[in-house]
Order: structure tokens, then sequence, then C-alpha cells
């Protein structure tokens, strides 16, 4: 009896949904938003009894999910720290889901998953003595970061955390400043200390962490019985891409042998920007270092990258217990074995939180194997130029205003009135995001700096160029004076 699902006619299937994508990728005029009205009746019902058939659900991924999908990708996008895969990374991603989908037998897929965590070490900078694992994003990948530091912390207290708990960590401490990511808080929820051990650092002057302040805090805790677990730098925080000083904070996580935690997502690659890379310090003093292929390199998203000095303690804190029913996997056949069900590959699943996981790490592979380490260095430089840009325009236009100096491709600015209130302005902005929206040409996002709302445009699209960044100025400008005149 054959099974109900067709499986032995994915050619076929992919073909057919090829001019459709194509057809989205051109991301062609404004992206205007389709009302949700105009497609939730076409796939909002329940559970269906009886299958209808592959073609009427590839018509469906054609005519609905395709055609009506999310524009990400568009030139003009610039509102998330995401956008779309790249077309390399579209086939590898393809590829590793039909030919690759576990990802630690011996197999060309896991060699390749392998091959592209070094690859990323090296593009980084990082000593070959670091390892890492590519995960299912930051999120992931910042929780596994600080599973190590709860591991370290207890070790120094002659505990293995992983195994009983985190009851004899008394009053632990995980020090990030304000602009720190929420995944942060919510993966010390996780790791069982609680979000309440989030201590908030204050920024300085800058925009970034205030070191001195970091260390006032430290003295007081100790005095006062808390045990620091870690401090977490911003590598490239999300709201206006500042890069905390990583050097001196791995001065004063080495000075307290606390676990330094850096979390790059989004910023990670700016590294690569010779003009900012001083800012990054150097990343053999990182203890865990969190990074999102998914965002400036455009691999398909859910590809995140956890990288750590120590794979034995990394792999203490993130053990799995075998069952005899997987012993198989420690096994390593000798010499060159002849099936993938001889031996296991490369890494360990006790590096991470999957433990069946695809090779995401082939569409890494694939994207720089495309375009080299030239290519990602060439777009980090682009963007972080369009945010320059758009900076320099602000503070030469009398209509506009810079919020914040540019370090990455991240720019903060405002239309400006001056007789306006700053409650004013911030409506008047607001209004600004939102006919920007309706016009779907260029679309950034917006952001509180302080009480002032900013315009925030994020570059990191490959299909984004100057041209990009001079547009949504000049949009700005035209809506804003039809809106104050």
């Amino acid at each position: 009896m054959s099974d109900a699902a067709s499986t032995t006619r994915v050619s076929d299937a992919v073909r057919r949904l090829l001019p459709a994508l194509q057809d989205f990728n051109r991301f062609e005029g404004p992206d205007r938003a389709v009302p949700r009205s105009e497609w939730l009746a076409l796939i909002d019902e329940p559970l269906p009894e009886h299958g209808v058939g592959p073609d009427d659900v590839l018509a469906l991924l054609e005519e609905v999910v395709i055609s009506r999908g999310l524009r990400v990708g568009h030139p003009g996008f610039t509102g998330w720290v995401t956008t779309a895969p790249t077309d390399i990374g579209v086939a590898a991603d393809l590829a590793q889901t039909v030919s690759a989908a576990q990802r630690w037998w011996v197999q060309p897929g896991n060699h390749i998953d392998a091959m592209a965590v070094e690859w990323m070490l090296q593009l980084i900078g990082f000593p070959d003595s670091f390892v890492g694992q590519f995960t299912a994003g930051g999120s992931s990948a910042n929780l596994i970061g600080l599973g190590a530091a709860r591991q370290h912390a207890g070790e120094k207290l002659g505990m293995d955390a992983a195994r009983d708990g985190v009851a004899g960590i008394l009053r632990p401490a995980v020090y990030a400043s304000e602009q720190a990511h929420h995944v942060v808080g919510r993966a010390l929820g996780v790791l069982g200390f609680g979000r309440a051990a989030q201590r908030t650092v204050p920024l300085g002057g800058d925009g970034r962490v205030d070191v001195g302040a970091l260390r006032e805090m430290l003295g007081t805790d100790l005095s006062a019985g808390h045990t620091p677990v870690a401090i977490v730098g911003n590598a490239g925080d999300v709201n206006t891409g500042k890069v905390d000083d990583l050097a001196a904070l791995a001065d004063v996580a080495r000075e307290h042998d606390v676990w330094f935690h850096v979390d790059g997502a989004y910023g990670g690659f700016g590294i690569l920007d010779e003009r900012v890379r001083s800012r990054y310090g150097d990343p053999a003093e990182y203890d865990s270092f969190a990074i999102d292929p998914h965002k400036w390199l455009a691999a398909p998203v859910g590809t995140g990258l956890v990288v750590c000095r120590d794979g034995d303690l990394l792999g203490r804190s993130f053990t799995i217990e075998t069952g005899g029913y997987d012993r198989e996997r420690e096994t390593k056949a000798e010499g060159d074995p002849t099936s993938p069900w001889e031996s296991t590959g490369q890494g360990t699943p006790d590096w991470g939180l999957d433990f069946s996981t695809p090779a995401r790490g082939v569409a890494v592979w694939a994207i720089l194997k495309e375009i080299g380490a030239d290519g990602i260095r060439e777009r980090v430089v682009r963007h972080n130029d369009c945010a320059r840009l758009v900076a320099r325009r602000a503070a030469a236009e009398p209509e506009l205003e810079a919020m914040s100096e540019p370090e990455l491709s991240i720019a903060c600015f405002r239309y400006s009135v001056p007789d306006m209130t700053d409650a004013q302005l911030n409506d008047l902005n607001q209004d600004i995001l939102g006919e920007l929206r309706r016009r779907g040409q260029s679309l950034p996002s917006g952001t509180w700096i302080g009480e002032q709302f900013a315009l925030r445009p994020c570059f990191i699209n490959p299909r984004s160029g100057l041209e990009d960044a001079e547009r949504l100025v000049d949009d700005v400008l035209e809506i804003g004076m039809s809106l104050t005149h």
C-alpha cells in the first residue's frame, strides 16, 4: 500500500513553484502590503479529513503563500535586522533539506557543516582552538553561550550546574547594558537563574555600556554576596548599532574571572570593516560569541552560530545522557567508513540544544564559497556607508535631524520642524513612517531614543545600496514637507 503523500516527484513539485519564486524575488514595484482580507479566506479552514493531493497544495503555495509573501528582500526594506536569502543560500538550503537532514552522521553535509564553522571562525578572527556550532538563530546561540557561563560559574564553586542545577550558585548576576537584546533575559529564565538575575548596566555618554559603572556594580554585588556569572557585551546593538568597548569589558571579566559573552547576532560581521575593527577588541579574549549568518550574510532564516573558547566545558554544559538505543552515535569507525551508518561525523550534539538537526552550515558554506571573504567584507562596508550617507544628509538638510552617529549599518534620524515640541515631532515622524509603509518604496522601522521617536533604517540587505539610502532620505523629505505645509 502506498503512502498518501507524494514521495517521488520532488523535481516536479519544485519546478512548479519556480516561476512564482522568480517573480517574487524580482521585488518589482513598491512593497505595498496586501490586506489580510484578500488572502485569509483562501487558506483558513479546519483540519481536512481528506487530503486534496499535491497539485492543489502546490497551487496554494504558488498563488497565496508566495505571491502574497513578506518581501523583506525588497531593496528599499531596511525595517528589521533580517533580509531574504540570496540565490545560492536558497538552493543550498533546499539541497540540505533533501540530502543532509541529519547533521551528525558521516556524509558530505556533515563535513561541509563543520568546515563552514571553521570558515566562520577564520572570518571573524577566532583562534583555531575555539569551537562552534550552528543553531536555530541568535536566541539559541545566546542561550548556549550563557549556558556555558552557567557551567563555568558552577565549576568554580565545585559543582556541575548542568547536572545538579543552579541552587548552589547563590544570588547569580549577569551584567548587560540597557541596550542588550531581550533574548538575554529570556535565556536566564530558561537556564534557571531567572530574568531578575540580569543586572542592567547604564550607558555612558557615548551610548555604549558604562565600563566604570560596571566595575562599581561588580564590587557592590560581590560585597553583598552575589555570584557574578557573566558579562554580556554588545557587538552592535539592534537599536542604534553601537558596539560596546569589548576590549575593556574583556579586561573586567578577566580581573574577576567572570565569563565574557559577546552578542554579535546583528553586528558581529561589522568586525570586517576596518574603520570600526578596533571596537571589537581581540576575539581571542571572548569566552563565547553569538552571530546570525541569516542576518548580514543573508543565509536562510534559522541559521545562527555559537562560538566557545572551551569545547570540553561546552560539552559538559549540554551533555546528552545516552540510552541503549542511541549509544551508536558515540561510535567512530576507524579508517575510511564505507557507509554513513558506520560512524558519526564531525561535531557533537553536546555543544548545543538540538539533537535531530539539519546541516545548517551547508548554506553558509555555499554563500562563502560563492562570494568569499571579500564579498561579505564589501557588503558590510557598503551597508555601513549607507548609514553614514543617511546621517550626513540628515545633518545637512535643514528639515532633518540626525539622532545618532552611525557606527555600523543603522542610522537614526527624524524630520524636524523648529517650532514643534518633541511630542509633536514624535507624532509627525510616526505619521511619516506610516506613509512610507503605505507607499512601499522605502521601508525603515522606527525606534525611541530616550523620549524622542526616530526613523531607523538598518542596512543588511544584499540588494540594497547607496541609491536606496538616498531614496529613503528623499522620500522622508517629500512626505515631511507634504504633511507640514
